[in-house]
């Protein structure tokens, strides 16, 4: 489905992103393992042989995605050792609980900073070689569910969610002349590194599952074949919207 194709994943060290890179690279794709740290580079480099013992094709590629300079070098390096640069996926991301009057500048702009300015330098740069090139090409924008639900305790994330639809929405205007299509995925409860503390307690996990109309909490390859199907030729009509993968949970069941 996706034969000749060179994606970069950022974040994909672990998660949805991880996920997001194997089913790219089954579906094949070249592929483009991005992580933040030294200290992701062994599940980077792991998840690197484990793509190519499958057969598949990937690189990986340390870069801070809200560090211009990083985000230049990583989509030049993408495009010297994969061939090209025709879909990028914008996974990284990080949040943290703060209560809004305890929130200090740091915690809002480190938030800020890997969340919606990664997006836009990543979707900046990579949009920059798919118009160049005039083959065209995707940006998947991993959204949440918290692009139109509020969540207490995490406003800057919800702030950064809430950017991205529409910075995904004005990219998808303005690019699509390039035959660059722009769409987001808007995950909702998902088993993730992240949510570790709420699958570990099984009161919490339940609250989360009754939140749920289809009764269970989703996988990180419920995700990844949302994004690969937005990516394929199969979703070429499709543009400047979110693909929402929650079980129904923006539902509301609770109000019902």
């Amino acid at each position: 489905m996706l034969h000749g194709r060179h994606a970069l994943i950022t974040g994909a060290s672990s998660g949805i992103g991880r996920a997001t890179a194997i089913r790219l690279a089954a579906d094949g794709a070249a592929v483009v393992v991005n992580y933040h740290s030294p200290s992701e580079q062994e599940d980077a480099d792991q998840l690197v042989t484990q793509i190519r013992t499958a057969g598949g094709t990937a690189i990986a590629v340390q870069a801070d995605v809200g560090n211009e300079e990083d985000v230049k070098r990583m989509v030049a390096t993408t495009v010297a050792e994969v061939g090209g640069l025709d879909l990028l996926v914008n996974n990284a991301g990080i949040e943290k609980q703060v209560p809004l009057l305890q929130m200090s500048l740091d915690d809002w702009e480190s938030v800020i900073r890997t969340n919606l300015t990664g997006a836009f330098l990543c979707l900046r740069e990579a949009g920059a070689v798919m118009a160049e090139t005039g083959a065209g090409g995707v940006i998947v924008n991993m959204s949440s569910v918290h692009e139109f639900i509020p969540w207490a305790g995490y406003a800057h994330y919800c702030a950064t969610k809430g950017g991205i639809k529409l910075l995904m929405q004005t990219a998808a205007r303005e690019l699509a002349e390039h035959h660059i299509r722009v769409v987001s995925v808007a995950p909702g409860a998902i088993v993730s590194p992240i949510n570790q503390s709420v699958l570990d307690d099984p009161d919490a996990k339940q609250a989360v599952e009754d939140e749920i109309p289809l009764g269970r909490i989703g996988s990180p390859e419920d995700v990844a074949a949302a994004v690969a199907w937005l990516a394929s030729d199969q979703a070429d009509y499709v543009t400047g919207t979110t693909l929402v993968v929650d079980g129904g949970m923006s539902l509301y069941p609770k109000f019902v």
